[in-house]
């Protein structure tokens, strides 16, 4: 089977380090063959200290120890790969990059957040259709093992509702939620999937509180803390049985995601419709201004 030429896009992310550990390091334990990052395009928000102070860094060690070789700009990379990892931090800029590449017709997976506002989501979803350009994006938490586990294991009947945490902190250049809340909403959605209707969001100084409701009246909570541990968990409410989960449990996240972009590059089809994406960036959206109006509900 042919070895993909991969291309990265935003170098001002950790999660660089581990897909290229993934896709060049053969001797890692989670290596995956079956494609190389190739070239890479640095890019980094200088308004936004979590991307620009860690550029360098992952600049050079993505050229020095994997040997991935730096270009000008995002449709650079585009050109002269198979598939493209667009990990830009700033989930501000996905829009204007994605805007770039996507006449390439080049699967692209966006790391997460998709998008901050569901104006962006809306428009890169209409692009990848208007170039037909296959799009995938999620956060890694969604692929930890012992959620997916969760998520397959029907024997306790169906979902009845789920509720997730997670640490919570916030960055000024990501309204509210998208930084970290990103991660469990993501997990909620794993479960419960698409059709939420409206949501509601209350906070103090040191916890989030998210409420959605979905169709057929559904709930899911996404609980956000910056005073206790920094553990991803859930529990998962099915007719019959409940099913606790731990995200750190089993194969990294990072690896479960790997594969599943490596398996998105080869056939096209993304694990996350574009669809339920563009509704859990609204989901967000909405919780931001209920958190904002007082957690009034407000309509998807």
């Amino acid at each position: 089977m042919k070895t993909l030429k991969l291309g990265l896009i935003g170098l001002d992310t950790s999660h660089v380090e581990a897909l290229a550990s993934a896709f060049n390091d053969p001797g890692s334990p989670h290596a995956i063959p079956g494609a190389r990052i190739e070239v890479a395009f640095p890019g980094g928000s200088p308004d936004f200290p979590l991307s620009i102070e860690r550029l360098p860094r992952y600049t050079e060690k993505l050229s020095s120890h994997h040997g991935i070789r730096m270009l000008g700009s995002p449709r650079e990379v585009a050109e002269v790969v198979d598939a493209v990892l667009l990990t830009s931090v700033d989930g501000r800029v996905h829009r204007r990059q994605f805007a770039e590449i996507a006449p390439l017709a080049r699967p692209t997976f966006m790391d997460k957040p998709f998008a901050t506002t569901s104006a962006d989501a809306r428009a890169m979803a209409a692009l990848a259709r208007m170039h037909d350009t296959p799009l995938f994006s999620s956060s890694n938490l969604r692929f930890a093992a012992a959620l997916q586990a969760a998520a397959t294991d029907v024997a306790g009947g169906a979902v009845i509702g789920a509720d997730f945490s997670g640490p919570m902190p916030l960055q000024p250049t990501q309204p509210g939620y998208f930084w970290y809340g990103i991660h469990t909403v993501e997990m909620l959605y794993t479960v419960l999937g698409a059709g939420c209707e409206s949501v509601r969001a209350v906070s103090t100084d040191s916890h989030e509180m998210i409420v959605g409701r979905w169709r057929g009246g559904r709930f899911g909570t996404a609980r956000g803390n910056r005073a206790g541990n920094g553990a991803f968990t859930g529990v998962v409410h099915r007719e019959k049985s409940d099913q606790w989960i731990d995200a750190a449990a089993g194969q990294p996240a990072h690896h479960g995601l790997a594969l599943a972009v490596l398996a998105f590059f080869r056939t096209g089809v993304a694990p996350v419709p574009l669809e339920e994406t563009v509704e859990i960036i609204r989901f967000i959206e909405a919780a931001n201004e209920s958190r904002a109006a007082g957690g009034v509900e407000v309509g998807l």
